[in-house]
């Protein structure tokens, strides 16, 4: 009975962590915008978020994202008090480094991290676009909300630019390791797959934490 919850909390896990993998690829892929001239950039960026603001099946899918964030949160700290209860002792011959990499010994420091980073994110954005929560906010010459003047200003204040670029860090080191788990909790071992899935994790880990961590840097010495 242990045996079956312990299997199905990994698969929670795995199956929400694969879920927000995809969500990042389109989150990055609309963040992109911003890298544009101002005068394209803001009318696409504005017009791209009141698109997925109205949009009743967008509606569902960010209902199912928030979802998935909790859920993956909650059970990543359910399972790391589980494994931390059962090997309460620590061995002396401890030889971790030789059997994992660094980020699958320390998921909880960095999944801490990124939800650091997603509560300030929502703080920033969500809250004062969605929720109406601080200064109001604008719209542009097309009636649109300007999403993009909020993400604008905030990057040209240089503490949130280094606070979101060293924070994709550990967010890289967390995809890299989370992906490959994933398939490995959803039972796929096969032996020549999974040394592709490390390249594809690997690949995926790298433009994610790239894109998340330069874009701020562009846009504040655009």
């Amino acid at each position: 009975m242990l045996r079956n919850k312990l299997y199905f909390r990994k698969l929670l896990i795995a199956g929400t962590g694969l879920f927000l993998c995809l969500f990042l690829v389109v989150h990055l892929s609309a963040n992109l915008i911003l890298v544009l001239p101002e005068e394209v950039a803001r009318g696409l960026y504005n017009s791209y978020s009141t698109t997925l603001r109205e949009s009743p099946l967008i509606k569902i899918v960010a209902y199912a994202l928030y979802l998935a964030i909790v859920l993956h949160v909650i059970y990543a700290i359910v399972i790391t008090i589980h494994n931390r209860r059962a090997k309460p002792q620590k061995y002396v011959m401890n030889r971790s480094n030789e059997n994992s990499s660094w980020a699958s010994q320390n998921m909880g420091i960095l999944g801490t991290l990124i939800l650091i980073f997603i509560v300030i994110h929502l703080a920033n954005f969500w809250a004062r676009i969605k929720l109406g929560i601080g200064e109001e906010v604008g719209l542009d010459t097309d009636g649109h909300v300007d999403v993009y003047e909020v993400t604008y200003s905030l990057f040209q204040n240089i503490y949130y630019v280094i606070f979101y670029t060293v924070l994709a860090i550990p967010l890289a080191y967390h995809l890299h390791h989370g992906f490959k788990s994933a398939f490995k909790s959803l039972g796929f071992y096969h032996k020549k797959g999974l040394r592709i899935v490390a390249k594809v994790a690997l690949v995926y880990a790298l433009i994610m934490g790239i894109g998340f961590g330069v874009i701020p840097l562009i846009v504040y010495f655009k």
